[in-house]
């Protein structure tokens, strides 16, 4: 069977490196050929708006998934004549605009940050004065890792922010003054087979994901975060896996964000747990039956950006899985790599994560 992923990152190269040992082939669209996905695999190069070439990709294919929230929903939904689009363009378009993704949220139900959308300076004014400070105003779209932010602390900061993001459209929403962020990382299969990974711990350094550590182990936060995803898997009627982004605010959760994808935060499963995300985002969207999701022990995922460590040093922390995308050019900001470790007992894991951040 064969796969299309547009989008060659290093997310579409982890689909295909969990996909191979399953006899699966796989396809990658991208803007250019010199890519993490590329290396592994055949490769298109294109505009993501080049429906021609994206619907002749998808003939070739058995189904059709991606790797990036940003690919327009508009080329996605014309394949669907030609090959299954898995997750659903639907799920996508949401999660694409911060104002339907809190909607959603809301109107199921599940806790998310107060929030107004924000087209002209009076309107972010107004949502100042309804939702109150400190709050953030964000671009509704293509805002990923940080991007396109900016924190409102006390009123004089609105000119500050309405000069960096005005004149596209934006949210406000209030801030959580929340005590841990934890992710869900959930798949759907389209057989209806739904399966959920332990809650997640993450730091983030920058706007950028720099650790996760897993499992956390609270059942009532784990029950809370299933019933919250299932209302979205359920919602969509959702094929392949999603994650959730949680604030943990006076031991509650509150939804941050959904990425209707394999996910930065569920890298440690590749090690981590009995099969991988990436494992199970191919099962789920083929049809197949999902694998277990249990952890294996107490992991730790440490994403690598701007730099990779030595290699050789890198290798002698015991217990340590490195993961180098290959990427051409290194850049501040750029995710170049991650490393996971896992070991038998959480103060193991944490005596080793020192270890390799020593490195960095």
């Amino acid at each position: 069977m064969k796969v299309a992923v547009i989008g060659a990152g290093q997310l579409g190269r982890m689909l295909a490196l969990a996909g191979y040992p399953l006899g699966l082939s796989f396809e990658f669209y991208d803007r250019t050929a010199d890519t993490p996905g590329g290396q592994v695999g055949p490769i298109v190069s294109g505009e993501f708006d080049d429906l021609a070439r994206l619907e002749q990709l998808a003939r070739r294919a058995d189904v059709v998934t991606f790797d990036w929230e940003n690919v327009p929903v508009s080329s996605l939904e014309p394949l669907v004549r030609h090959a299954p689009v898995y997750p659903q363009p639907a799920a996508l378009a949401v999660a694409q605009d911060r104002l339907l993704e809190k909607t959603l949220f809301r109107d199921l139900g599940i806790p998310t940050p107060p929030f107004a959308p924000v087209d002209l300076r009076q309107d972010l004014e107004a949502a100042v004065t309804r939702i109150g400070l400190p709050g953030i105003l964000k671009t509704r779209r293509f805002g990923y890792d940080g991007k396109g932010q900016a924190r409102i602390r006390t009123r004089a900061d609105i000119a500050t922010a309405w000069t960096a993001l005005g004149g596209e459209p934006l949210i406000y929403e209030g801030f959580v003054r929340f005590s841990r962020e934890l992710s869900l990382i959930g798949a759907r299969s389209s057989r209806g087979e739904v399966a959920f990974y332990p809650l997640a711990d993450n730091v983030h350094a920058h706007g950028i994901l720099s650790v996760t550590r897993a499992p956390v182990r609270s059942a009532p936060l784990q029950r809370a975060a299933q019933r919250h995803m299932r209302a979205i898997l359920d919602h969509f009627g959702y094929v392949g896996v999603l994650a959730i982004e949680f604030f943990v605010e006076r031991g509650r959760l509150v939804a941050n964000e959904m990425a209707p994808r394999v996910h930065n935060s569920g890298h440690w499963t590749i090690e981590g747990a009995e099969t991988s995300q990436f494992e199970n985002h191919l099962r789920a969207i083929l049809g197949l039956p999902l694998g277990s999701t249990a952890a294996r022990g107490y992991a730790a995922m440490q994403n690598f950006v701007g730099r990779l460590p030595a290699r050789a040093a890198a290798l002698a922390v015991p217990g340590l899985h490195l993961h180098d995308y290959s990427k051409r050019e290194a850049r501040p900001g750029r995710k170049l790599g991650h490393a996971t470790v896992v070991a038998g007992s959480a103060r193991a894991r944490e005596a080793a994560l020192r270890r390799l951040q020593r490195l960095r």
